[in-house]
């Protein structure tokens, strides 16, 4: 019978439905044996984890052997065929396993009739975590297409099977209080548009430390019971769910199972029942509860590994929730939604979190206006500020704000007035942008020039406004989002299914996919990266491809795959030398011939080309055009190495200026290269959407434009106003001014004859 691979690989619902009908962290781990068993029509699939402390692999799970073998059987690295796979970091498929010399046999388990077998190490980036092993009587029942998928699998569940391993390891083995903070006298604060928008709100810290600390801090007169608690158990597992169907729904790219963690806690019998224990000794359930998650907050912060440490935030988020739950509207416990949110730091993940629980906007302590949390806020049209001052820290919680996240302005406590004048001048803008409507026909010059518009996007949810305002193709696709906000490394089978819907929903329209750029403020929380001093001088962008070409061999070949048919370009980013394009082209073309090799269909012909970003390649531009199919001017990392400023230190930010000499000469160098060799050329970042440097670009050559699709209207508006033939004199005149002063005069006359 034809095993339905792709049925298993592609069914997320069902992954996440395990440990939604899971009573208990051992069941989950049963549920996932019998699932894969029943898809691959194995007759035995096993779950070994692998302990650090004892080094040693145990069996947690089976469907086919001995049930009673669970927890029993034990072995080291150096023993049996599944220890050999873990500690090689690779599959081991054998027609007759009892023929191999590394076969190790166990007693009593019942796996001697069973001579196919397959295992692949469960490893989250190179951390161990366990061997999935499945078997089968019938001899060289396993095949290539079997690797493959069991592969994928592991991949999709790494994360959660840790995380369940981690929490049944704590079986076997008080911050201080904060002065309420006293009113400030606040008024103003000017910041950085992250992403735009506007709120008017109450504030709510979020502090990882004492969003749940202050919670202690109560005293609960009120008595409940049991039952109370149970409900609140089961309330609370509804709401999980819900949240994640939500955000599945929204954001299938990137929320993939961020509430796993939670979920598994509510299924963690040990957990439960030792607040359970509690309460039958008369103990009141909101501090039962309180004492248990703090237990197992402590338990966390001995654990030596900082990625699993940080898990303590789940345990106390989870003990929120629980307590929010059992208490309703009779407790001050506070719910994120409807708030402006201050924060010192977040994850992405954070903010998909709060993304749904709908709130208003984010004001962060931290970070550039470019990084990838504004960007992500964007998608999720979620207003940001970036402030540089920590008193906002000390403002009392239910503070109201209004945000003007248009301009960067944050007004504390504001009168009716300042209201009013708000309120006044958002209608306007929301009348002028409803007026505009949506961007239909061409985008062209005052004088009738064609100009090509493409959209900048983030996450699948981003093509919805594209298609709405026309889009003539997707200029930059930024495949990191779907690494960035996963627990481990998205598989090529995942990468396939977020790149076909994205093509899909544009066909027969241009798409450039930019391969995986992280490292510098984009950083995976599952790689440890290693402290760097630079980390925007570091291992980021092609650097980290090139370093592990197995990761990116795979993202290829998911482009590849998915881009059938379809007319694509793959686009490699921070190209430093002439050197490092050819190799990460060579990536492309050992993918194609493995491709074909294996008979997957896939686009046999895409163009390659690169991200202009830093300094060097103006040296060995022409060289680059020789070889390249096209260039993307990637204005926001182009102008922070041109200049040497980190574009997300804000007590540098004075120095960031797109209008410097050396970057506007550089930008004309570019173009004019691509002219000569017939090269395809474009730009995208923050610099193509910014009005006052539209001229400018027009009149040195450009003719594509990559900006998010919310800036269309603007864009096309500031496009039909150029007149060609006086932009390109007006850029001569610009390349030749050196200083800074001459060449702000002559942009900010252009803008003032353009509103006059």
């Amino acid at each position: 019978m034809q095993r339905d691979h792709v049925q298993l690989i592609n069914d997320v619902g069902e992954l996440i439905g395990l440990f939604h009908e899971a009573p208990s962290l051992e069941d989950f781990l049963q549920k996932i044996v019998d699932m894969i068993s029943d898809h691959m029509q194995s007759e035995v699939c096993s779950i070994y984890l692998y302990y650090e402390d004892t080094q040693e692999l145990v069996l947690k799970a089976t469907r086919g052997l001995n049930p009673n073998s669970i927890g029993q059987v034990r072995m080291t690295l150096e023993e049996g065929l599944t220890g050999l796979a873990l500690r090689e970091l690779r599959f081991i498929r054998e027609k007759q396993a009892s023929h191999n010399p590394q076969f190790k046999f166990f007693p009593g388990i019942g796996e001697e009739k069973f001579e196919s077998f397959l295992a692949v190490p469960i490893i989250r980036g190179q951390t161990r975590i366990g061997v999935m092993v499945v078997q089968n009587s019938q001899k060289n029942y396993f095949t290539d297409e079997d690797v493959k998928v069991l592969k994928a699998i592991t991949s999709q569940l790494a994360t959660t099977i840790e995380t369940t391993k981690l929490l049944m390891s704590l079986h076997e083995h008080t911050q201080p209080v904060r002065e309420t903070p006293a009113q400030t006298s606040l008024k103003l604060i000017k910041g950085r548009v992250g992403s735009e928008g506007f709120a008017f709100a109450e504030t709510m810290l979020m502090d990882k430390q004492s969003t749940y600390n202050s919670l202690t801090e109560k005293r609960f007169t009120q008595k409940y019971g049991l039952e109370d608690f149970y409900q609140a158990i089961q309330k609370t597992e509804q709401e999980l769910e819900e949240f994640q169907k939500k955000i599945e729904e929204e954001l299938s790219d990137v929320a993939s199972l961020i509430f796993t963690a939670q979920i598994l806690m509510l299924k963690d019998r040990t957990f439960i029942d030792s607040i359970v224990a509690l309460i039958k000794r008369g103990v009141n359930p909101p501090t039962a509860i309180i004492q248990i998650v703090d237990d197992y907050a402590r338990k966390f912060d001995e654990i030596a590994n900082p990625y699993l440490r940080e898990k303590k935030q789940d345990v106390k988020d989870i003990g929120r929730r629980l307590l929010d739950n059992l208490l309703g509207k009779t407790t001050e416990v506070e719910r994120f939604r409807d708030h402006i949110i201050i924060a010192e730091e977040l994850f992405p993940s954070d903010i998909l979190k709060l993304f749904t629980e709908d709130i208003k906007g984010i004001i962060l302590l931290s970070g550039g206006a470019s990084s990838h949390l504004a960007i992500l806020a964007r998608s999720l049209s979620i207003p940001l500020v970036i402030v540089d001052t920590q008193k906002l820290l000390h403002l009392p919680s239910h503070t109201k704000i209004l945000m003007d996240a248009e301009i960067g302005n944050v007004y504390i406590n504001p009168t009716e007035e300042i209201i009013k004048t708000f309120e006044r001048r958002n209608e306007e803008r929301l009348a002028v942008r409803s007026s505009q409507g949506s961007s239909v026909g061409e985008t062209k010059t005052k004088d009738g020039v064609k100009i090509t518009l493409l959209s900048n996007i983030n996450l699948l949810s981003d093509l919805k406004l594209a298609k709405e305002f026309n889009s003539e193709g997707i200029g930059l696709y930024r495949t990191e989002f779907p690494f960035i906000i996963r627990s481990n490394f998205p598989s090529e089978e995942e990468q396939y299914l977020i790149y076909r819907k994205l093509v899909e929903e544009m066909p027969e329209k241009e798409i450039t996919f930019r391969t995986l750029d992280i490292g510098g403020d984009k950083v995976l929380s599952y790689y440890n990266f290693g402290k760097e001093e630079n980390p925007f001088l570091g291992m980021r962008s092609i650097r980290f491809s090139l370093e592990h070409k197995e990761i990116f061999e795979q993202q290829i070949r998911a482009i590849l795959r998915a881009g059938v048919k379809a007319n694509i370009r793959i686009m490699f980013p921070m190209i430093s030398s002439l050197d490092e394009f050819l190799s990460a082209q060579e990536v492309v073309r050992q993918s194609l011939r493995h491709l074909r090799k294996e008979g997957f269909e896939h686009q046999d012909k895409p163009k390659v080309g690169l991200m202009v970003e830093l300094p060097s390649v103006l040296e060995i531009i022409n060289e680059l055009a020789e070889v390249t199919d096209f260039f993307c001017i990637g204005t926001n990392d182009f102008i922070q190495y041109m200049l040497a400023v980190d574009r997300t230190n804000e007590k540098v930010a004075s120095f960031y200026l797109p209008h410097h000499p050396a970057v506007l000469r550089a930008l004309f160098r570019v173009v004019h290269a691509a002219q000569i060799y017939k090269k395809d050329v474009s730009i995208c970042g923050d610099m193509a959407h910014e009005e006052r440097y539209i001229p400018y670009l027009l009149g040195i050559g450009l003719r594509k434009l990559s900006v998010d699709a919310r800036y269309y209207p603007r864009i096309q508006s500031a496009i039909a106003r150029v007149d060609l033939k006086k932009a390109e004199q007006e850029t001569k005149q610009i390349l030749q001014k050196a200083t800074l002063r001459e060449i702000r005069e002559i942009f900010d006359e252009a803008s003032a004859k353009v509103r006059r």
